[in-house]
């Protein structure tokens, strides 16, 4: 079956750029994400990390 696909992407005119594109849009996505979670500030991670502790609190404050 590979020997099927590989014939008919050889076929395909242009085709060889397409894994290239793919491979630059993968790895400048991790590269903005490692960039954002270096510049954001630590808080948000903290704040963020207690929501499900800080609704336990609140739920029980409730009853």
């Amino acid at each position: 079956m590979l020997k099927f696909i590989k014939h008919h992407m050889e076929s395909i005119a242009g085709i060889e750029i397409y894994p290239v594109i793919s491979f630059v849009i993968f790895f400048v996505f991790f590269i903005a994400l490692t960039i954002y979670v270096l510049k954001v500030d630590k808080k948000l991670f903290n704040d963020i990390s207690n929501i499900p502790l800080n609704e336990k609190e609140s739920d029980n404050e409730q009853a």
